[in-house]
């Protein structure tokens, strides 16, 4: 089964940025809550998103796009209102209506360029037969864990019915975000992350995908020089340092894109986003981001075409 985040990756993929760099809109003053679709779109709106661009490994980016795993969740205060009035996390993560506003929370107070759909790994465990809660304190509850062959065997075929609220808040967000993407994007790159993948990135590119995930273990200098030139990278700021003085923060980020190069880079963090992170270091993130120019920090510098290691 495909992790939450390369599931959440994926689908971000897919998604033009709201938002664009050049927007006034981009502050994280936008707490005010903007309409969706009425966030300006770069004069160039011709042009695929950064996202996209930067997955699969084009020239003459500004910037690295950023968005953060578990972008949407339990630190931001909006979510934990929501939360009250809906203490139920399978409402939270099933309910289309809920979904698609814990999806926007993050888009609309930091202006990532990624809009990750708010689901969970577990979904589609009730489509087969297997009930199951989720508790605060305790996690995924499953009332009859599979244990034996025999109750593998009693398991149901996956219904999809079950599910379409995921693809409901699917089409929702799209309308939402995306009224001006093109009407077909059959391209869409696929972004692999697994956690503690440090001695797996060999074996993670020959899997096909165009983007490797860089979990925060993992240097990024070492990562791209054993995988390449021909492969993009996301990552890997430790989510650790969104704790840390906003400078540390600002210079940890500058050292990851450094690090990574000029093309081919999605800036994220190594790993989800810590409960009780603060939303000023999240937003701090996002701006810091937005500020970097690809031509100031590599001035006068070639990038160097790295080549797998044997």
């Amino acid at each position: 089964m495909m992790s939450p985040a390369t599931a959440a990756t994926a689908a971000a993929a897919a998604f033009r940025s709201a938002a664009p760099a050049s927007s006034p809109s981009c502050s994280r003053r936008r707490r005010s809550r903007l309409p969706a679709v009425s966030a300006s779109l770069s004069p160039s709106s011709t042009e695929e998103p950064l996202l996209l661009r930067a997955a699969r490994g084009e020239d003459g980016l500004p910037r690295p796009p950023a968005w953060m795993m578990r972008q949407a969740g339990r630190y931001m205060a909006e979510y934990q209102a929501l939360a009250k009035r809906h203490p139920s996390f399978r409402e939270r993560s099933e309910k289309t209506d809920l979904i698609v506003e814990i999806t926007l929370q993050p888009w609309r107070a930091f202006a990532p360029d990624g809009v990750i759909l708010f689901s969970d790994i577990l979904t589609p465990l009730p489509a087969i037969g297997v009930p199951f809660d989720i508790s605060d304190s305790k996690g995924p509850v499953i009332q009859s864990p599979v244990r034996s062959e025999e109750q593998v065997r009693e398991l149901v075929p996956l219904d999809l019915d079950m599910l379409q609220f995921v693809g409901e808040s699917l089409k929702i967000l799209r309308n939402e975000i995306v009224s001006r993407i093109k009407k077909e994007c059959p391209h869409v790159p696929l972004v692999l992350y697994i956690n503690g993948n440090g001695g797996l990135l060999e074996r993670m590119k020959d899997t096909g995908v165009d983007v490797i995930g860089l979990d925060w273990t993992v240097d990024m200098a070492d990562g791209r020089r054993r995988l390449g030139n021909g492969i993009s990278v996301q990552g890997n700021v430790d989510p650790a340092f969104l704790f840390s003085p906003l400078p540390v923060l600002t210079d940890e980020i500058h050292r990851v894109v450094k690090s990574a190069g000029p093309k081919g880079h999605i800036l994220n963090l190594g790993h989800g986003v810590l409960q009780k992170t603060p939303e000023e270091a999240v937003a701090h993130f996002f701006d810091v981001t937005r500020s970097l120019r690809y031509d100031a920090l590599f001035q006068g510098s070639v990038a160097e075409e790295l080549q797998p290691v044997a």
